[in-house]
């Protein structure tokens, strides 16, 4: 079932769009029709602490094998272009020596989580928040512990980004 915690344990939402709006012309310049690789790397790591075996990490590894991204996307609906990387799941810019593709993400990671951009989302009994993954990036905040956070979710199957 559900539980919250009494405070805290909100989602955190960036505005996409505007995160790439906001960038220089050069920034844009830079990242146009460049391609990205998201693994769920990070996630291994947790996986493997919280006791998972070699055998069930593997299996998630082919489920989820790593995946190539524009970096920036192209909303199918809308046409508007919007920043489509993140730091749990980006390895790095194809093309690019690891020390510029590093401080590049670094610098879209910082202008998607400017304030300006995002709004914050409290989390109340039977509340309910619909988001595109196309056009915006979300955060569950961590800061409610020894509290329990359990929500549920479900994912549609979407398009394939460009």
């Amino acid at each position: 079932g559900i539980e919250l915690p009494d405070t805290g344990g909100d989602t955190l939402f960036s505005d996409s769009y505007a995160a790439y709006e906001g960038l220089s012309d050069d920034v844009k310049a830079k990242i146009e029709g460049k391609v990205a690789i998201h693994d769920f790397a990070h996630f291994r790591k947790m996986m493997k602490a919280k006791g998972m075996s070699a055998e069930e990490i593997e299996e998630m590894n082919k489920k989820y094998p790593m995946m190539e991204h524009p970096v920036v996307r192209t909303h199918p609906e809308t046409g508007r272009k919007g920043i489509y990387v993140n730091a749990a799941f980006t390895q790095y810019i194809k093309g690019m020596e690891r020390e510029e593709s590093d401080a590049l993400l670094q610098h879209l990671y910082v202008q998607a989580q400017t304030p300006e951009y995002q709004c914050r989302f409290h989390w109340e009994k039977n509340s309910v928040a619909f988001w595109d993954n196309r056009a915006c990036q979300h955060y569950a905040v961590s800061d409610y512990w020894p509290a329990v956070r359990r929500v549920e979710r479900v994912t549609i199957i979407g398009d394939k980004p460009y």
